[in-house]
């Protein structure tokens, strides 16, 4: 269904082919998964498959890529629409009517089918994703998870021979993913449809995964059964890492296979002391640990945030320490990014108050208040969307501008702080990003980094970051939680909006979960998400009752375990 003849991708301006000598095929009815670090090549494979490489993005397309019979050199995106359908990384990015039950019909009334069949199709995919309730609601007033499955039951309306997903489950909380997944599923088992899917989030979709197609970085696709590929690949989920560690063959693609397996390593770790779950810091950087929270920082009370008639936070309460990492989690649309904008201060805020005390001795004050620079320093966002934030020609004009703002240098030096750079904290998250690159033109992995880099460079006493994991690898989330553990090792308080269960396991000290605008739940992460068959991470799972929730803990368990042997 799918096949790539020596492919190679070259874009204008650039010395390095983006795809070297690839030789891939998908057949029909096949869920391949795109697997690569940030910024590797994968969107461009993906773009390959439907046109828009080079059609849209311009460059250089040597070889042959067919799709159904078709070869995509000669059939612009236009011409393929028919039989592969595409969901991009931002799904709003692709909207072009006002209303979910609209957008759901837009690619069939584009295809002229009869009006009959296209509303069986709307109702069939409502009730398939969960959108019955949405169909009136006005696209721009829906959540980033709600907006990505409007994204995805678009294309599938339309019932496209080839579907390609590039994170279709980045901004979905655990249920709505394996939902998503579940469907895709059925598509491929059923109808025969062939999927070509890139994923970060590895653990959410291995699992369903026939065929891996692997980016290590040089341009080349190294390709195979799953379990065969991840043996020497530089990324996999936990559940292949555990796998790893512990010598397991063949190694296990599910948390079901792989607690099968694991009951000698539940023997072994009986008994022996649960390491803290953050990993060893790097020389030079603070200890990461078990913090003990300090002094309050921020206090919010009966907080409420309504849109017209819809209460999206209820009376919420929230008392954030110094030196805590807070991860606020719940289903799409539960209230998240609506509590966390209004306690930067620019969002709505109908009901209650926001006290934030600074690092200079001032009395606590309302970061709604104040001047939009104090707000800055008190309290720090980066948003879902995180392009937002981007408006310069290049990385280096942003990365100055953030220092600048930021009052790195003169200012800073002044109040007699010192902190890193824009540049040094993005180096850490996404390293090897050129200065002269257009922001526009990094992935989207890359864009957040930036972006976090850009609002981490002023160090405000209260960090919130929304969703900061989506889009980032595995290596990238772990230099992302070393960011946070300095932050907190600062005396900072920060708190995450994520559906990432396996980054909360390994950089919060505490979890909020929000439900139809309240909080349900609050307390320390171990007890929160282990007791929740949704939120607990997959190491929790396979090695339960045992109280493990990262890979790494589980390494370091071993060590001392070994070594008495």
């Amino acid at each position: 269904m799918i096949r790539f003849d020596q492919v190679g991708v070259v874009y204008d301006g650039e010395a390095a082919p983006v795809l070297r000598d690839v030789d891939l095929y998908v057949p029909e009815g096949e869920l391949c998964l795109v697997v690569g670090r940030t910024g590797v090549g994968k969107s461009t494979l993906l773009g390959a498959v439907n046109g828009l490489v080079p059609h849209f993005t311009g460059g250089t397309l040597r070889g042959r890529v067919t799709v159904d019979g078709r070869d995509t050199a000669h059939h612009p995106p236009r011409e393929l629409a028919d039989v592969v359908g595409v969901v991009g990384q931002d799904p709003s990015a692709g909207f072009v009517t006002d209303t979910v039950e609209e957008e759901l019909a837009y690619a069939m009334e584009q295809l002229a089918v009869p009006p009959k069949v296209m509303r069986k199709r709307v109702e069939e995919t409502l009730d398939l994703l969960g959108l019955a309730d949405l169909r009136h609601r006005a696209l721009h007033e829906l959540s980033g998870g709600q907006q990505q499955r409007v994204a995805i039951g678009s294309v599938l309306t339309a019932h496209p021979r080839v579907l390609v997903l590039d994170e279709p489950t980045s901004a979905l909380d655990p249920t709505a993913a394996e939902e998503v997944l579940a469907a895709v599923t059925r598509l491929v088992h059923d109808l025969g449809v062939t999927v070509l899917l890139a994923e970060h989030r590895l653990e959410r979709v291995v699992q369903y995964a026939d065929r891996i197609a692997y980016l290590p970085g040089d341009g080349t696709v190294v390709h195979g059964p799953p379990a065969e590929v991840f043996r020497n690949t530089v990324i996999a989920p936990p559940v292949v890492e555990l796998g790893r560690l512990a010598g397991w063959q063949p190694l296990p693609l599910s948390v079901r296979d792989a607690r099968r397996a694991a009951a000698p390593l539940r023997e072994r770790l009986t008994g022996v002391p649960v390491p803290a779950p953050r990993r060893p810091s790097p020389p030079g950087e603070p200890v990461s640990g078990e913090r003990v929270s300090g002094e309050s920082v921020l206090r919010a009370e009966r907080i409420v945030v309504r849109y017209g008639q819809v209460a999206a936070v209820r009376e919420v309460g929230l008392d954030l320490r110094a030196g805590e990492v807070t991860a606020l989690m719940g289903r799409n649309g539960s209230g998240k990014s609506s509590l966390l904008w209004a306690l930067q201060g620019s969002g709505p805020r109908q009901g209650g108050n926001v006290r934030v005390t600074g690092t200079d001795g001032k009395a606590a004050e309302d970061p709604k208040q104040v001047s939009a620079s104090r707000a800055r320093r008190l309290v720090g966002l980066v948003p879902q969307t995180p392009t937002d934030l981007l408006y310069l020609e290049s990385v280096a004009q942003e990365l100055a501008q953030s220092d600048l703002e930021s009052g790195e240098g003169r200012e800073r030096g002044r109040r007699g702080e010192s902190g890193p750079t824009a540049r040094q904290i993005l180096d850490r998250l996404a390293p090897g990003i050129p200065d002269g690159t257009h922001p526009r033109d990094l992935s989207e992995g890359q864009k957040l980094a930036l972006v976090l880099a850009i609002q981490l460079a002023a160090a405000p006493r209260v960090v919130l970051l929304d969703e900061p994991t989506r889009g980032l690898d595995y290596h990238a989330k772990e230099a992302l939680v070393g960011i946070v553990d300095a932050l907190a090792a600062e005396g900072r308080t920060v708190v995450v909006s994520t559906h990432d269960v396996e980054f909360v396991a390994a950089a919060a000290d505490r979890v909020v979960v929000m439900a139809e605008g309240e909080v349900v739940a609050d307390g320390p992460t171990a007890d929160v998400i282990v007791a929740s068959p949704t939120f607990a991470p997959q190491t929790a799972k396979i090695l339960s009752p045992l109280g493990y929730l990262t890979v790494a803990q589980v390494a370091r368990a071993l060590q001392p375990a070994e070594a008495t042997r």
